[in-house]
């Protein structure tokens, strides 16, 4: 990345899945359309794989994967200005302390934004906490503002980062019924809600079940990735694996792809939490949360209580078409006009404030002595944000790294086989 003397803004974002690189990519398209656009890619079992990151369109000006400590020793106000980390809690937690240590005697350093990749539904003191320090803490809706201000507030940790935006990749054409085509129904599946089989399956049973009933439809299962890659989550169950179990009638079809994309011929769309539910709701798209499986907080679709959205198989099989409620969807993140205006205002004032305070993330060594080294020890740092001596970046040759990159793929894709198919077998015989 080059130096910035003057120019577009240089914006690097820290990304450790496909779903945190979209939300930090668009989150950095928000704050400047025109910035230098730099993809850092944390590696881990969810790095996101070359299929995944061309489905999502994203471009970057450069795009490369590094491990913790290589980052911490890359980035500085000479290789950008802002720096978004999408990550989950833990890792923001380490990145603020090891940037905050390796920046201690810079003169500048980057404006550090964070926040949460979709609707926050569950461990919300607990990754809230993990995100303070940063500069910007994004709220992606009016409820997730008041929220996050009572966490801190209630801790007694300033409230000033928290700026109420939207999630970033809600776009798209206002939803308008197409009799020239099937009436199409769309469920998008979640990697980790529900996890077991038998939840899973009966979901799947009911979507044949409502494909051979509405012969005329077309039923469309959105899946996020294909056997053997990660998202965010581990998947153990993947639903392509399910549904061909179940021969299905010709008018199911398992579909990739751009969310949007898939929205963009959808009349129904139906799902257990996913924030592909705050996408279609944007867009004016009959939306269905699902309560087959009971309102429970394990699954999510708590948050959906008082939307007009909550629907189960039954209720759609009998044509039901759920309308959401304006106010509810105004306050949770469904807004008009330009929610990002404060975001960029923010942060343009940081960057013209010259030199910064340093970073000051709630969790120390006082408040937290038996968490945080934990926290930090995961992601190769010590207990005063240092990489370990046997994690810190050293020079290799072109043979060495290529030999390196071999030997941590195959690890990795060793690692998702037995996730997905040595395990369950393993738990399968135990039942036995």
């Amino acid at each position: 990345m080059p130096e910035r003397t003057s120019g577009p803004l240089r914006v690097t974002v820290i990304a450790d899945s496909d779903t945190r690189w979209k939300w930090g990519a668009l989150t950095a398209r928000r704050i400047d359309p025109e910035a230098r656009l730099d993809a850092r890619l944390l590696r881990g079992r969810a790095t996101p794989t070359p299929r995944q990151l061309a489905e999502l369109g994203i471009p970057a000006d450069s795009m490369s994967e590094h491990t913790a400590a290589e980052l911490l020793a890359e980035i500085s106000s000479k290789t950008c200005d802002v720096l978004v980390v999408s990550c989950v809690g833990g890792t923001v937690q380490a990145l603020l302390h090891g940037f905050d240590r390796a920046w201690r005697e810079d003169d500048r350093r980057p404006v550090v934004v964070t926040g949460y990749v979709g609707v926050v539904y569950e461990k919300l003191a607990d990754g809230l906490l993990l995100r303070a320090g940063a500069d910007v803490v994004l709220a992606n809706s009016a409820d997730d503002a008041r929220r996050f201000r009572a966490v801190y507030e209630g801790v007694g940790h300033p409230t000033g980062s928290i700026v109420e935006t939207a999630l970033p990749f809600l776009d798209g054409e206002r939803y308008r019924p197409d009799d020239s085509r099937p009436f199409t129904v769309t469920f998008a599946v979640q990697p980790s809600v529900p996890e077991g089989r038998a939840d899973r399956l009966h979901l799947l049973r009911r979507l044949v079940g409502h494909a051979r009933r509405h012969s005329d439809r077309q039923v469309l299962v959105k899946l996020r990735s294909k056997p053997g890659e990660h998202t965010t989550h581990i998947e153990e169950n993947p639903y392509q694996k399910l549904v061909s179990s179940l021969d299905p009638p010709e008018n199911v079809s398992l579909v990739y792809g751009a969310m949007g994309e898939v929205l963009d011929r959808t009349d129904l769309l139906v799902t257990v939490s996913s924030t592909a539910a705050m996408e279609a709701l944007h867009r004016g798209v009959p939306t269905a949360i699902l309560t087959d499986l009971g309102i429970r907080e394990a699954l999510g679709n708590h948050h959906f209580i008082g939307s007009g959205c909550l629907a189960s198989w039954d209720e759609l099989d009998d044509g039901v078409l759920p309308k959401a409620d304006p106010d509810w969807t105004a306050a949770h993140g469904v807004a008009t006009g330009d929610p990002y205006a404060d975001l960029r205002a923010r942060v343009n004032g940081l960057l013209a404030a010259g030199r910064l305070p340093r970073l000051s993330p709630y969790y120390t060594l006082r408040t937290a002595p038996g968490y945080l080294p934990g926290v930090l020890a995961r992601h190769g740092l010590d207990p005063e944000g240092l990489p370990a001596a046997r994690l810190a970046p050293r020079e290799t040759g072109p043979m060495r790294r290529a030999a390196r990159d071999l030997l941590r793929n195959s690890a990795r894709t060793a690692y998702r086989q037995g996730v997905q198919r040595v395990a369950p077998a393993i738990r399968r015989w135990g039942q036995l």
